[in-house]
């Protein structure tokens, strides 16, 4: 057996080693506003929930290894002692890995990930509507583990409302487990989805994605679609190249060459869908804007 002193490895090692360990972690969508009520949101999973009188849970934001600096969503919330917590579903998965990209301070995840905003009743941030429940939360204490990289801030959140999406419940009005089909996070690159086991999701880009708000109109707003499709189509850094796209129709299959010419978007949003759903995300995109038509009612 490997037996290991913390105090002789690598900050960066022992996460892994921790994150690794204790598997399946619930993830924490966190919607925050700081003081000029910019948005913020952001998921973490060094969560739980401690307690049903009061309904508290916790969520540590970590400082960052790499430079000791602190995450958006501790500022907003010591500045303004509140959070909404939104439980994250297979359905939205690959949308909260891509908010998970450290764009600037005042840039809204909301609209990079392609999420819904929606104001809550008795805090000021809003929540995620493709989230099958939210908690509405003030902030009674955060609790400092540490002052280096890698240290803990625990976020002690009272719940005041709660939203629950009513597809989730049983016929007893209960939460069902494998209709709410959340996910955790394991190590490294991987996730646990409540019915199915493990499943991958490559890290978002150390550059920045373009976010689902750069896609064109007629992709963003496909009926094939879904919310993990744009996830993974924004998590690139731009659209394909116009030579790239001329050089993938000159080389297509006769399949593809129907598609590209003749095939509805429904066709080629298919046709796409499988490719991303097989990983091959860059011969969707050329896919998708050689075929993808503008005045496509489909």
């Amino acid at each position: 057996m490997l037996s290991v002193d913390p105090k002789q490895i690598s900050t960066k090692q022992l996460h892994g080693y921790l994150l690794g360990a204790v598997a399946p972690r619930p993830i924490c969508f966190a919607s925050t506003v700081d003081a000029k009520g910019n948005v913020n949101l952001s998921p973490y999973s060094f969560f739980n929930v401690f307690g049903s009188n009061p309904p508290l849970m916790i969520f540590s934001p970590a400082r960052r290894v790499r430079d000791n600096t602190t995450k958006h969503t501790l500022d907003n919330v010591m500045a303004t002692k509140e959070v909404v917590i939104n439980i994250v579903s297979y359905a939205m998965v690959q949308q909260m890995s891509l908010s998970s990209t450290e764009y600037p301070e005042g840039v809204n995840e909301f609209i990079k990930a392609g999420f819904t905003e929606v104001p809550s009743e008795v805090v000021s941030p809003p929540r995620v509507a493709e989230a099958p429940v939210q908690f509405e939360c003030k902030v009674t204490d955060v609790i400092a583990t540490g002052t280096e990289g890698g240290a803990g801030n625990l976020i002690l959140a009272e719940v005041v409302y709660i939203h629950i999406n009513e597809t989730i419940l049983d016929d007893a009005g209960v939460i069902d487990p494998l209709k709410i089909d959340t996910v955790a996070r394991m190590g490294g690159n991987w996730y646990s989805r409540a019915k199915d086991g493990i499943f991958e999701v490559p890290k978002p880009l150390s550059t920045l994605g373009m976010g689902v708000d750069a896609l064109p109109e007629a992709i963003r707003t496909s009926a094939v679609l879904t919310g993990n499709d744009l996830g993974m189509l924004g998590n690139v850094t731009a659209l394909p190249e116009t030579a790239n796209v001329e050089a993938f129709k000159e080389n297509a299959s006769e399949t593809y060459q129907y598609l590209i010419t003749s095939g509805t978007n429904k066709e080629v949003h298919e046709e796409a869908q499988r490719l991303l759903c097989d990983g091959n995300i860059s011969e969707a995109w050329l896919l998708l804007m050689a075929g993808t038509k503008t005045n496509d009612s489909e």
